[in-house]
């Protein structure tokens, strides 16, 4: 049986998609977010990418668990319920399923994700 790896190359020069509004977002101004590489392993049930976000204040509305490593950026994310955390390049974070909450971006942030 062979293996199928998939990965995400180049994060931080990844060039992205085109930017739309913040689904949820919260006052002014109003987040912009693109995505990159964006690949789904059905055998394995995840989705793998590279995200952006231009600065502003926006609801989490993803469901799914969430592994994420910031490339570049400043923000914080609240979750509901919770205390807030200050994300900046470098940093790794596990949101569980479920886990709704606040983003605020103070600089233009970007990720690598796997959404299960």
């Amino acid at each position: 049986m062979s293996q199928v790896l998939t990965v995400v190359r180049n994060a931080p020069a990844s060039l992205l998609g085109e930017p739309s509004p913040a689904r949820l977002p919260i006052g002014e101004p109003i987040a912009h977010a693109a995505s990159a590489q964006d690949q789904t392993d059905e055998a394995v049930g995840a989705s793998i990418g590279v995200w952006e976000s231009s600065p502003g204040v926006f609801r989490r509305f993803l469901k799914n668990r969430e592994f994420s490593h910031i490339v570049s950026g400043r923000c914080t994310f609240t979750p509901d319920g919770g205390e807030p955390v200050e994300l900046r390049a470098g940093d790794a974070v596990l949101f569980p399923e479920n886990c709704e909450g606040v983003w605020h971006v103070h600089e233009t942030l970007r990720k690598t994700y796997v959404l299960f």
